[in-house]
Parts: structure tokens; sequence; C-alpha cells
């Protein structure tokens, strides 16, 4: 099989899969909804932490000269703060709190809560906040599918974890697109459907990523460094705050055991691959 069309497959894969996963979701009782969300959170952090650190960052250092460990670490610290400051400027990431001013119409007695723990938030001004949300996934998956074609082209293996853990920390976020387009007064069809034109921006982000970086081999490095950076940000900035609303010793153990399977899944996957000849 080709590398572009493995590129392709895997791309359609994290980003339809995730859409098709949220809407299935959606059609749950809301007392599930509420139970199972923060259990797929968790492990979308476990999954997204050990591509990072345990595929991502260490085949980017296998590929540089020791004198650019520096400038490699430097780059993974300046897509930590980049992220940041995109988010910030709603470009990176649609906006995550309900009292932003994304969030500023919003009347639900329990505004201040994670929109993705919030299934049921409602706006004042119809399809305002869905079209940012629609636009901040467009530019969000394109730059997924970047970064699973820099993973493919330095290696395959790595190329298959990371699209899993793309994938695997979509499905919590398009849970709260949906909810979200929904309330901005999208019908569930018409949700669905403008969730799946965002996501196939991954696949365009991934063919154009090959086209362009293969000839540029010195740069992969640099590339898979910022994949780590965005996949430790949307782990660390975004996803774990979620889980410290529950203190209690059995959801902490339960939110410790899910982070751990999916650091488990995606190193054991890792293996596998390599065992691969792929």
């Amino acid at each position: 099989m080709s590398l572009l069309l493995f590129i392709i497959i895997f791309c359609a894969i994290g980003g339809i899969l995730s859409v098709l996963a949220a809407a299935l979701f959606l059609l749950l009782p809301e007392r599930k909804k509420q139970a199972i969300l923060p259990h797929g959170i968790s492990f979308a952090i476990g999954a997204l932490l050990a591509v990072a650190f345990w595929g991502l960052i260490p085949h980017a250092f296998t590929e540089v000269r020791p004198e650019q460990y520096q400038s490699l670490s430097g780059t993974i610290l300046a897509g930590i703060l980049g992220f940041f400051v995109l988010e910030k400027l709603l470009i990176w990431r649609h906006c995550h709190l309900s009292d932003c001013d994304v969030h500023s119409d919003a009347h639900e007695p329990h505004s201040h809560e994670h929109h993705h723990h919030d299934i049921g938030l409602h706006f004042h001004k119809p399809h305002a906040a869905g079209t940012l949300i629609l636009l901040g996934d467009g530019i969000h998956n394109f730059v997924d599918g970047i970064l699973i074609a820099a993973a493919f082209l330095t290696d395959v293996k790595l190329g298959i974890v990371t699209s899993l853990a793309v994938a695997a920390h979509e499905i919590p976020q398009e849970v709260g697109d949906f909810a979200i387009l929904l309330a901005s007064g999208y019908s569930q069809k018409k949700a669905i459907f403008y969730n799946i034109l965002a996501s196939l921006t991954t696949v365009i982000g991934g063919i154009l990523a090959y086209f362009s970086l293969e000839g540029l081999h010195d740069s992969l490095p640099y590339f898979l460094a910022l994949a780590a950076s965005s996949f430790i940000y949307i782990a660390v900035a975004d996803l774990i705050p979620s889980l410290h609303r529950k203190t209690d010793l059995k959801a902490s153990m339960e939110q410790i055991a899910l982070i751990s399977a999916g650091v488990l899944l995606i190193c054991t996957l890792h293996g596998f691959a390599h065992g691969l000849n792929v």
C-alpha cells in the first residue's frame, strides 16, 4: 500500500469515525451521556500523552543531530505557548469556556461548566456559535492532517498510532461540538453533515502535507515536535482541568485507571506496529 493511501485512509478514519461516534453518543439518554463522557476524556488524555512522549518526541530526536536537541526542545515549548495564544484568539480551537465571548449569550443556569459536559446549552443568536465551531474545527482538523502526514512520512507505525490518538481526543471534542451546534439551531442531520465536512479537512491537510513535506525531510522532526506540543497542550490545558471537578476517591481512581489504560493501549499498539512489516 502506498504511503499516500495510508495517509488518506487514516486521516479519514480519525475524522469521520469521531463524528459518527459523537453522533451516536448524542442518541443516548442524558444520564448515560453524563456518566460516559468523563471516562472518554480520561482515556483520551492517556492516549494523547502517550503518543507525544512515547512516540512523537523520541522519533523527532532520533532524526536530528545532538546539536539540534535544544532547538527541537525549543520547538516543543514554542508550540505549547503558541497553541495557548491561538486558542485565546479562537483560531486554533473554538473557545471551551462558557463564560468567554463565544458563550456570552448562554443563559443556561450551569453555564460555567465546560461545554463538553453541558449538553443543554442554548443561545440567543442562532447559528453564531455553531458557525464559529465549524470554522475552528475545520482549521483544527486541517492541522491534524498535516501532523498525521508528518508522522507517516517519518515512520508508518508512528503515523498509525498518531492517527489513533487524534481520533481518541476528537470523539469527546465532537460531542461538545454537536451540543453547541444543536443549541445554535442546527438540526441533528445538519449537525452531522457539517461536522463530516469539517472532518474532511483532515484529509486535505494530509494530502497537501504529503506533497509539500516529502521533499523537506530535515523539517519533519520539527513538525513532529509541533504535533507533540499540540497533543500535550490539548491534554493538559483542555482536558485535564475538566477531570478536577470530581474530587471523590472513586472518581479519582477511575480517572487514573482510564488515563493509564489510554497510555497502555497506545504503547501496546506502538510496540505491535513495530512488529508488523508495514
